[in-house]
């Protein structure tokens, strides 16, 4: 962005001074982008905008290139951010990492090795400590200005451009395609290493040499500009993301915008990006429930949700808020999306694993999205505020007044329950002086990072996940397999009729046909007969009450009928030691509480089988078991009904 446009004011900050940017809201309330009429002139389902789409963004995009921060000889903006807490700390970082050599590229044995495993761990640190200790050299020598970081700075571009392939080796193609150069693509390692590389280019300007400066503009504009804008224009095997619901789209789009709107001296080639990411945007926005619902889960909605707010910002500083995404074309849906993680929290800090998702919020990583959702959605404002990026950093010093600390209610009173209506998500907080809740998913099985989990639910005891979903396998070969033991239903908590698990794809789902919520008890009511291909089968309701009096006490009904005898069994899944008393009672041991497990039939006798689950990397890291809860005998109809009673006096 032309500096010209900005106007630099020097504010206040706990004695400190900041820099910040301001804009004009009379020229942005002109001549602001209408998102929904825009959308409505796409081209089908073409991510590149169409020729009407491209005449609406032509009276809202600037004409000059994009600049996440002034260049470094703009020493007003630079010393003052310099002295601030903030530049000296993130200086101080780089001074510890200066004499560290970058770790890429890594050698093609290594690739190919990766890609055959899907073993991160053998290339994945690598690549983000050499991406974390570029971006601290790049803004270390902006607040300095004395060319002690050039040379490593030389040396880290040198090696990033030496690297055959940007992506994550298992991202690339069996053939790695990538690699030998027959194919260009962009995933979630590319995207960051051109986002690094723009951001050196673009504010350290004559700092670098010319013959330096051109080969890194070189190496963005067929790297990300042109496979993004390719595959925006015709789809194909490169860049599959691009009208996907998942985080991959707003991360990989982030980084192609950065990279595009910072690099092309191509004002067309800039326009075409802006208006494909927020063509692309419907589809990620898409993959929200109305309720806000994210079924990837807590890690993944920062994750990719942190992303869509950069591009939000990213594109609402450059166009001076004519371009608006923080409502994008439903407002209200945004508004819920931005306090998802309020409401998923079951307590303590503890969250459902579904899917992919985290079992617990962490006080590490960033929080860039929680900060924004806290400004454009009165979501809680976290008590620190933590990044990860330099894009993240330079915004926090540009809008200081988003990224002061400040906190609202720390310490929220949770609601006595949540109830996700759209993707059909219940969670049941108990309220005991040792809480004991629940959280139960019906859901559908084409859902982002899908498990095949359709009725499954994870038990909480004070801080102990004590039973239930044992959330997602380590990512390596064979992870995403269907047939992974940890990923399909017979690793989760649901039924198993006639030794069929349930089936993949949207038509699997369960429907929540009752629920009633009142201070001492919660019940839910679903059908999850349609997530299975069992012609037999008539009806299948899963019934979960928890009793909040007292101690509480948690039930889980399953009740069949089917047009013959069919075996039908259940699974009590955990991670905690457990103790088979008798032939219905099961004792399970958490790390400081202990639950008893009643086990109750109707319609014929049942067996408890317990068996390990054979899957070695648990995201969870530990070894979790199965116990089976199977009738004897093939039945017409039948129930099992399976009852959680903490054992523990508080």
């Amino acid at each position: 962005m032309d500096i010209k446009r900005r106007v630099n004011r020097v504010i206040s900050l706990g004695g400190l001074l900041c820099f910040t940017l301001v804009f004009s809201c009379s020229t942005a309330k002109e001549k602001s982008l209408d998102v929904v009429e825009y959308l409505k002139h796409a081209d089908g389902e073409s991510i590149y905008p169409s020729a009407k789409q491209i005449e609406m963004l032509k009276g809202v995009m600037p004409k000059e290139t994009y600049r996440a921060a002034p260049e470094i000889n703009n020493r007003t903006y630079w010393d003052a951010i310099a002295v601030t807490a903030s530049g000296q700390s993130y200086l101080d970082k780089a001074l510890s990492l200066f004499d560290k050599e970058p770790e890429v590229p890594i050698s093609d044995s290594i690739y190919r090795l990766a890609n055959k495993e899907g073993n991160r761990g053998i290339y994945k640190p690598r690549y983000y400590r050499t991406m974390d200790r570029l971006e601290h050299f790049i803004l270390a020598e902006c607040l300095e200005n004395n060319g002690r970081f050039v040379p490593q700075i030389n040396t880290y571009i040198q090696a990033i451009m030496d690297m055959k392939s940007w992506l994550h080796p298992n991202h690339d193609d069996k053939n790695n395609g990538v690699l030998e150069g027959r194919r260009v693509s962009i995933d979630l390692g590319a995207r960051k290493f051109g986002g690094v590389l723009a951001l050196a280019e673009s504010l350290l300007g004559a700092s670098l040499s010319d013959t330096m400066r051109a080969e890194v503009k070189k190496q963005l504009q067929w790297r990300i500009t042109d496979s993004y804008l390719k595959s925006c224009k015709v789809r194909d095997e490169n860049n599959t993301w691009i009208d996907g619901t998942s985080n991959w789209n707003s991360v990989c789009t982030s980084g192609a915008l950065l990279v595009t709107l910072t690099n092309s001296n191509n004002a067309d080639e800039r326009l075409a990006a802006v208006g494909s990411a927020i063509n692309s945007m419907k589809y990620y926005i898409s993959g929200f429930g109305a309720d806000g619902y994210c079924s990837e889960g807590l890690g993944y909605w920062g994750y990719g949700f942190n992303h869509y707010l950069y591009i939000a910002q990213m594109l609402s500083d450059y166009t001076n808020a004519k371009i608006n995404l923080f409502d994008f074309n439903d407002p209200e849906k945004l508004r819920k999306i931005g306090n998802f993680p309020e409401h998923f929290e079951i307590q303590k800090g503890t969250c459902a694993p579904f899917a992919d998702g985290v079992s617990h919020t962490k006080s590490s990583g960033s929080n860039f999205a929680a900060v924004l959702s806290s400004k454009y959605y009165n979501a809680q404002k976290p008590s620190e505020i933590r990044m990860e990026e330099a894009v993240e950093q330079i915004m926090a010093w540009d809008h200081p007044e988003l990224f002061s600390g400040e906190a609202s209610n720390s310490n929220p009173e949770l609601e006595n329950q949540t109830y996700f209506d759209d993707f059909g998500m219940v969670i049941s907080r108990g309220k005991q002086q040792v809480p004991f809740s629940i959280a139960i998913k019906a859901g559908h099985n084409q859902e982002n990072h899908n498990h095949s989990d359709v009725g499954t639910y994870i038990i909480v005891l004070d801080e102990d996940l004590i039973s239930g979903d044992i959330g997602a396998p380590s990512y390596r070969a064979g992870s995403f397999s269907p047939n992974n033991k940890a990923r399909s239903s017979w690793g989760h908590p649901v039924p198993r009729i006639n030794n069929k698990l349930q089936s993949n794809g949207r038509a699997f789902e369960g429907v929540i046909t009752e629920t009633l919520f009142e201070d001492t008890l919660d019940k839910v009511v679903m059908d999850i007969k349609p997530a299975y291909e069992v012609p037999e089968l008539k009806s299948l309701t899963r019934t979960m009450v928890n009793n909040k009096s007292g101690e509480g006490l948690i039930q889980i009904d399953d009740h069949f009928v089917a047009s013959e005898p069919v075996s039908f069994g259940i699974a009590i899944m955990t991670f905690s030691k457990y103790e088979i008393v008798n032939s219905s009672t099961i004792i399970l041991k958490g790390k400081t509480k202990q639950v008893k497990v009643e086990v109750k039939s109707t319609g014929g006798d049942v067996a408890i089988r317990p068996e390990p689950v054979p899957v070695e990397h648990l995201r969870e890291g530990k070894d979790a078991v199965r116990i089976g809860v199977d009738f004897k005998k093939p039945l017409q109809e039948g129930q099992i009904t399976i009852i959680y009673t903490p054992l523990n006096k508080p």
